[in-house]
C-alpha cells in the first residue's frame, strides 16, 4: 500500500517522527511563550535549560540510580529552582528595559552553561535508556508505533493543554496576567507580585527541563542538544505569536508534522521549511498566527 506514491510504513513513520519533534517544539515554545508573554523577557537560555533537564535526569540515574519516572519530577523541580535563582539574581534587574537586554543576558548565560558542561562531559553525548515499561512497540495494523514515542506525544499534549488551562482559565492565571499588566494595582490587593514573577520564570524553566527529560531516551544527552534546537523553537514562537500560549502549542505540533512530511517529499528542504513558513507569516501577519496585532 502506498500513500502519494510512498510506502505507507515510511510515510506514517515520518509522520510519527514529525509528531514527536512537534511535541518537543510545543513544550519548549510553550515555556518561551509563558516567560515572554508574562514577563516580557526573550529567554535565550531556554535551550540550555532544556539541555540541563536531560543532563540532570542522566546524572540522577548514573550517580544515584534514580529511575526515569522519579527524574520526570525531580529534574524539572531542580532546574525550575535554578530558574528562580536566575530570575532573582539577574533577570529581575532588567524589568522595564528593552527586551534586547534580556535576550543578550540569557544568550550569554546559555553559553556559560553549555561551556561548563562541555568542559566536564565533552560533546560525544551520553545515552539514557528507555524505561522498561515503555520499551518495544505496538502493532496498530497499518503501522508499528514505538511505545516511548507515543508516550512523548501524549505527555506533551497533557502538559501543554494543562498549562494553557492554568493560565487562561483559572484565577491564578488571571493574577499572573494582571500582575504583568499593572503590578502596583495587583499588589494593592495583597498579591506578592515579585514572588509570582519568580515562580513564573521557574515554571518556564521547569517546562524546558521536562522536555529535556522526555527527550533523553530519544537523543544523545549532550551539551549541544539545546543550542541545536532553540533557533527552530524561536521560529515556532514567532509563527504562533510571541506570548501566545495556544499559538505555541498548535504551531509547534503543526510545524513538527510539516517538517516530518517535508522529509518524505523533499528532504533537502526539511531543515529550512520552518524558516520559510516564518518568513511568509511575518510578511502577511507580523504578530503571528495567534498573536494580537499592536
Amino acid at each position: 500500500m502506498e500513500i502519494f506514491g510512498i510506502p505507507h510504513q515510511a510515510f506514517l513513520g515520518q509522520l510519527m517522527l514529525g509528531l514527536v519533534n512537534g511535541a518537543f517544539y510545543a513544550m519548549l515554545s510553550l515555556g518561551l511563550a509563558v516567560i515572554f508573554g508574562l514577563l516580557d523577557i526573550v529567554n535565550f537560555a531556554h535551550g540550555a535549560l532544556y539541555m540541563l533537564g536531560a543532563f540532570v535526569a542522566w546524572l540522577l540515574l548514573d550517580w544515584l540510580g534514580i529511575n526515569y519516572w522519579l527524574a520526570l519530577v525531580l529534574a524539572p523541580l531542580l532546574v525550575g529552582a535554578l530558574g528562580m535563582l536566575i530570575e532573582r539574581l539577574l533577570i529581575q534587574r532588567l524589568y522595564g528595559l528593552d527586551p534586547l537586554y534580556g535576550l543578550l543576558l540569557t544568550f550569554g548565560l546559555s553559553l556559560i552553561l553549555e561551556g561548563l558542561l562541555r568542559e566536564r562531559f565533552g560533546v560525544s553525548g551520553q545515552s539514557y535508556p528507555v524505561p522498561e515499561l515503555l520499551q518495544g512497540a505496538t502493532n496498530l495494523g497499518f503501522m508499528t508505533l514505538p511505545n516511548y514515542r507515543a508516550w512523548v506525544v501524549v505527555a506533551s499534549l497533557v502538559v501543554c493543554l494543562g498549562t494553557w488551562f492554568l493560565i487562561e482559565r483559572t484565577r491564578l492565571g488571571a493574577y499572573l496576567r494582571a500582575g504583568t499588566e499593572n503590578a502596583k494595582l495587583v499588589q494593592a490587593f495583597g498579591v506578592n507580585v515579585p514572588l509570582m514573577v519568580m515562580l513564573t520564570y521557574g515554571a518556564g524553566a521547569a517546562l524546558a527541563a521536562l522536555a529535556g527529560v522526555l527527550a533523553a531516551p530519544i537523543v544523545q544527552v549532550t551539551p549541544l542538544m539545546g543550542s541545536n534546537l532553540i533557533i527552530v523553537v524561536f521560529a515556532v514562537v514567532v509563527i504562533g505569536g510571541m506570548g501566545s500560549i495556544l499559538g505555541s502549542v498548535v504551531t509547534g505540533l503543526g510545524l513538527g508534522v510539516v517538517e516530518g512530511l517535508t522529509r518524505v517529499f523533499y528532504p533537502e528542504a526539511s531543515s529550512v521549511v520552518v524558516f520559510v513558513i516564518m518568513a511568509i507569516v511575518l510578511v502577511h501577519r507580523p504578530a503571528g498566527l495567534f498573536g494580537k496585532e499592536a
